[in-house]
C-alpha cells in the first residue's frame, strides 16, 4: 500500500506540471512561430514591390528614352557613320594595336575571371569599324578605364566622332540620371553595338557575328528588333557579361522606332549592386529585423542566385566552410571565389526556392541551403520576361531562442514540484516493509543497465517468494544477454568483412536493394603475372598460404590508404577508393595504393623465394555500386570504368602501373608518367595508356 501510495502521488503530481507545462510550451511556441513567418512574410513581400518597382521605374524610364528625338536622331546619324566606316575597312597597323591592347590588357583580366586563359580570337573584334573606334575610344582613350565614358571626341576627324561630340555628353548625362550602368544603341541590322557610353570590349562589335553573339545582350536586341511595338521592353536575366570583367548583368532593351521601322535598340545595362541591395537592405540586416542569422535572398529559375547571401559579407571564411560542409561542389567554390560574388555561381535548390520559383506562395520550416532548420517565407516576383524566386528565412534555433529559455524554465519549475511531491510521498510511504524497498532499489539497478543486481531474501512470505523470483530472473537475463552480446560481435565482424561499414550499416537499418552511382571513383586491378605457372608445382596450402599472406598485406595498405577493397578473384585483386564515402584525393590515394602493392609484391617474392611479379591497371570515372545476392552478400562495381581498369591491368607491363588520361590528367602533377601511346583495348580499340616505372 506504502509504494502504490507513493507512486499515485508522484504520478498525479508529475502529470500535472507536465500537463501545464506542455500546453504552455506548445501555445507559445506556436505564437512565435506564427509571428516571425508573419514578420518574414512582411519583409519578402516589401522587398519584393521594391524590386518589381525597381524594373518598372526602369522599364518606363528606357521607353521614354528609346522614344526621344535625341535617341532616334543619334541612332540614325551613328549607323550611317559606322556603316563608312566599315566599307572604309582597317589598316594593318591599327589592327596589330587593337589585338596587342588585347592581349596585354584583356586576356590577362579574363584568365584570372575564368581561372584559364582564353584564346585571343575568341574576343577579337570583327569588321572595320570595331576596330577603328575601339583604338580611337578604347585604346587610345587618356583615361582610364572605369573613365573612358568621360572622352567625348577621340581627335580622329572621322564623321562618327564628329556625332560622339554632339550626343555622347547627353547620353552619359541621361544614364547617370537614370542610373543605368551602362547605355548602349544596336543596329537590329548588322546587329551592332554602334553606341556605348562606358566604352567596354562591346563598343561597336557585331551581336550576330562578334565575340559577344551568345551573351544575354544579344538575345535582348534579337527579341526587341522583331516588331515596331513602342510599348515592348525586353529583359535578359543576369548573366556573367566578359566586358564587364565577368561581373553579373542584365539588360532591358527597348525598340527604337522611326516611321514605323525599328531602327535600334536603346539598351540598359543593369548591374547587380542596385538589386543586392535592396534584397540585403544595403547589408543592414539587424536594422531590417533579420536578426544574427535571418536574411533575404532572391534565387533564378537555373537555382543560381541572384543576390548574394549574408555570411558573404559578414563571415567569408565561414561562408565556404558552410558550404564546404553541406557538399558543394569544389568547382562551384572556385568560381564564387574568382568571380568574387555568389551570384550566378551559388546553387540553392531547397523547399522553398522549388515553390517560389513554381510561382507558390508559403512559409514553413525547411532545411536551408547551410544544412540547418530554417523558418523561411518565400514568393515568386511579377517581372516581365525573367522567373524569380523570392525566399526570406531566419534560423530555426535564433527563431526559438526564447522558447528554449522558456522550456528550461518550465523544466526548473516542473523540477521543484516534482522534488516536493516525491518527498512527501516518501514520508508517506516511509512505513514500507524494507524487503519491498530493497526489491524497487534491485529492480531500478537492473532497469539502469547493472545486470549484476540481486537483492537478498529475508523472508518466506510473498515478497520473499517475489525477491527470489528477480534473483533468478535476473541471473537468466544476464547469462542470455551475454550469449547474446557474442553472436552479435560475430555477426558484426563477419558482416564487417564481407561489406563496407557505411552499406553493413544500411542492410542492417532495413535497406534491401543497395545501388548508388557515382560520378568519379578510381578503379584498381592487380594480378600476380604467371601465378597459375608458378604454383602448379606447390602444395595447395602453400599456395594458399603464400596468396592469403600477400592479399593480407594488401588489406593493410588499403585500409591504411582509406581504399575499399571490393573483391579477390584467383590471383587478381580489385580495389575502388572514392566511395561509398566520396574521396576528393581518390585518384591520388589509388596510385600511392598500387606503388605499395608493387613494392608489398617484391618484399613477399623475397622473404617466400619466390619469383613474384605483379601488374596494375587503374582508371577513374563513373561508376554503379550496390548489393547483390542473398544467401551471400558482395559488394561490387559495375560501368565502363571498371571495364577499362580491368583491360589497364591486362594490357600492363609487369612491375609497372598503368593508367588511363583520366588518372594521368588528375596526377601528372604528383607523380612522373611515361607515356606508352596508344594500346589495343577490347571493345574500346585504341586508346591512350601512361606507365608508372618502379
Amino acid at each position: 500500500m506504502a509504494a502504490k501510495l507513493f507512486a499515485t502521488l508522484v504520478l498525479l503530481g508529475a502529470a500535472a506540471v507536465l500537463l501545464t507545462a506542455v500546453l504552455g510550451y506548445f501555445r507559445a511556441r506556436d505564437a512565435l512561430e506564427q509571428a516571425i513567418f508573419d514578420q518574414l512574410t512582411t519583409a519578402r513581400q516589401t522587398k519584393a514591390r521594391q524590386i518589381e518597382t525597381y524594373f518598372r521605374t526602369i522599364q518606363a524610364e528606357l521607353r521614354l528614352l528609346a522614344t526621344s528625338k535625341m535617341v532616334v536622331e543619334s541612332t540614325r546619324e551613328f549607323r550611317t557613320a559606322v556603316e563608312q566606316l566599315d566599307r572604309g575597312g582597317i589598316s594593318a597597323e591599327l589592327s596589330r594595336k587593337v589585338s596587342d591592347w588585347y592581349a596585354e590588357n584583356f586576356i590577362p583580366q579574363m584568365t584570372s575571371v575564368l581561372g584559364r586563359e582564353p584564346a585571343l580570337s575568341d574576343y577579337l573584334p570583327v569588321g572595320g569599324a570595331p576596330y577603328y573606334l575601339q583604338y580611337h575610344y578604347i585604346v587610345a582613350n587618356p583615361n582610364p578605364a572605369e573613365r573612358r565614358g568621360l572622352l567625348d571626341d577621340a581627335g580622329d576627324g572621322s564623321e562618327y566622332s564628329r556625332l560622339h561630340a554632339i550626343y555622347h555628353p547627353l547620353m552619359r548625362a541621361a544614364a547617370t540620371t537614370v542610373g543605368f550602368f551602362d547605355f548602349m544603341v544596336a543596329d537590329p541590322k548588322s546587329g551592332r553595338l554602334i553606341y556605348t557610353v562606358q566604352k567596354e570590349t562591346d563598343f561597336t562589335t557585331s551581336l550576330q557575328f562578334g565575340p559577344y553573339r551568345r551573351s544575354n545582350v544579344a538575345a535582348a536586341v534579337a527579341r526587341c528588333s522583331l516588331a515596331p511595338d513602342q510599348s515592348a521592353v525586353c529583359l535578359a536575366d543576369f548573366a556573367p557579361y566578359d566586358p564587364s570583367g565577368g561581373a553579373p548583368i542584365a539588360f532591358m532593351g527597348a525598340p527604337i522606332i522611326d516611321k514605323g521601322v525599328v531602327i535600334g535598340v536603346l539598351i540598359a545595362q543593369l548591374s547587380n549592386d542596385e538589386i543586392d541591395n535592396v534584397v540585403t537592405s544595403g547589408r543592414r540586416w539587424r536594422q531590417d529585423g533579420f536578426g544574427n542569422t535571418g536574411e533575404a535572398y532572391l534565387v533564378g529559375p537555373d537555382y543560381l542566385v541572384r543576390s548574394a547571401p549574408r555570411a558573404f559579407y559578414e563571415n567569408r571564411d565561414g561562408y565556404f566552410a558552410e558550404l564546404r560542409t553541406v557538399g558543394t561542389p569544389e568547382s562551384e567554390l572556385s568560381a564564387i571565389r574568382r568571380y568574387g560574388t555568389p551570384v550566378l555561381h551559388q546553387r540553392i535548390e531547397t523547399q522553398a526556392t522549388r515553390a517560389a520559383l513554381a510561382g507558390v506562395e508559403g512559409t514553413g520550416e525547411i532545411i536551408g541551403y547551410r544544412g540547418v532548420p530554417t523558418l523561411a517565407s518565400w514568393g515568386p516576383l511579377a517581372i516581365h520576361d525573367v522567373k524569380w524566386g523570392l525566399v526570406a528565412k531566419l534560423d530555426s534555433a535564433e527563431a526559438f531562442a526564447p522558447i528554449d529559455r522558456l522550456r528550461r524554465d518550465l523544466m526548473v519549475v516542473g523540477g521543484l514540484a516534482a522534488l516536493v511531491v516525491a518527498a512527501a510521498a516518501a514520508w508517506l510511504s516511509h512505513a514500507l516493509l524494507q524487503p519491498l524497498r530493497e526489491l524497487t532499489a534491485g529492480v531500478k539497478r537492473f532497469a539502469a543497465g547493472d545486470y549484476d543486481a540481486s537483492v537478498p531474501v529475508r523472508t518466506g512470505d510473498e515478497i520473499g517468494q517475489l525477491c527470489s523470483a528477480f534473483n533468478g530472473m535476473v541471473e537468466d537475463i544476464r547469462e542470455q544477454s551475454a550469449a547474446i552480446e557474442e553472436k552479435n560481435r560475430e555477426n558484426e565482424q563477419l558482416l564487417l568483412n564481407v561489406l563496407p561499414a557505411p552499406i553493413a550499416n544500411r542492410l542492417r537499418s532495413g535497406e534491401v536493394a543497395i545501388a548508388d552511382g557515382f560520378a568519379e571513383v578510381t578503379v584498381a586491378f592487380a594480378d600476380i603475372v604467371g601465378f597459375t605457372e608458378l604454383t602448379s608445382d606447390m602444395p595447395p596450402q602453400d599456395v594458399v598460404t603464400l596468396l592469403n599472406g600477400l592479399f593480407t598485406r594488401f588489406d593493410a595498405a588499403a585500409q591504411d590508404l582509406g581504399v575499399e577493397k571490393i573483391k579477390t578473384v584467383g590471383d587478381a585483386y580489385m580495389a575502388v577508393c572514392g566511395l561509398p564515402v566520396p574521396t576528393a584525393d581518390h585518384a591520388e590515394r589509388m596510385v600511392r595504393m598500387a606503388i605499395r602493392m608493387v613494392h608489398i609484391t617484391r618484399e613477399h617474392a623475397l622473404e617466400h623465394k619466390a619469383s613474384l611479379s605483379i601488374r596494375v591497371g587503374i582508371n577513374t570515372g563513373p561508376v554503379v555500386a550496390g548489393v547483390i545476392g542473398k544467401s551471400k552478400y558482395i559488394y561490387d562495381l559495375w560501368g565502363d570504368t571498371v571495364n577499362l581498369a580491368s583491360r589497364m591491368e591486362t594490357g600492363g607491363i609487369p612491375n609497372s602501373i598503368q593508367v588511363t588520361r583520366a588518372v594521368y590528367e588528375k596526377l601528372k602533377g604528383e607523380f612522373v608518367f611515361e607515356p606508352r601511346g596508344t594500346i589495343e583495348v577490347k571493345g574500346k580499340g585504341k586508346v591512350e595508356a601512361w606507365l608508372l616505372r618502379l
